[in-house]
């Protein structure tokens, strides 16, 4: 014989459902409110310190950013410079990076960076700036754990660019002559 009407596994799981739609419609912080504060006086110092602080934060991780590209660029420069035969592979190379500092920090011209090669050839040379490419892209993905949503993308775009750079310095490295 079937049994009609309510059942304890109906009764259940609708008072689960109820208690579940309770708590997702009563139970929200001030922050998902878009930043209104009902039952707070203080809930707006909180919001604007929140604000502030991450404006700091953000400010950080850029100059962080900031000077691992310059750093980079300088490498780039200085390579340039003690190996010219490599001008033309290299220059599309350390335009992109000179096109990532002024993404990083568009208010203001960054202080140089400071590199120097040890590289006697120009085939250890361009594997150097291999190896700083690979750093910095490690670099900048560490700091994405940090960075709030657009500093973010900005930072994945530059890293994976870095990570494009270093394959690119890699395989050149293998064709330029020792």
């Amino acid at each position: 014989m079937r049994r009609t009407g309510t059942t304890r596994r109906g009764a259940l799981a609708a008072t689960g459902a109820l208690a579940a739609g309770a708590v997702l419609s009563g139970c929200g912080s001030d922050e998902d409110t878009g930043g209104s504060t009902k039952g707070s006086a203080h809930g707006g110092a909180r919001t604007a310190a929140g604000k502030a602080s991450s404006a700091r934060a953000e400010k950080t991780l850029r100059a962080g950013a900031t000077r691992t590209t310059a750093t980079l660029l300088a490498g780039y420069e200085h390579v340039l410079r003690a190996h010219p035969a490599t001008a033309t592979a290299l220059t599309p190379l350390r335009d992109a990076v000179r096109a990532h500092l002024t993404a990083l920090a568009p208010e203001k011209t960054p202080a140089p960076g400071t590199a120097r090669s040890r590289a006697a050839t120009p085939a250890a040379a361009v594997k150097e700036l291999a190896a700083a490419e690979r750093s910095a892209a490690d670099a900048y993905t560490a700091l994405l754990l940090e960075a709030p949503g657009e500093l973010a993308r900005l930072l994945a775009s530059v890293a994976a660019a870095c990570a494009a750079h270093a394959y690119l310095l890699t395989e050149l490295a293998k064709e330029t002559p020792a």
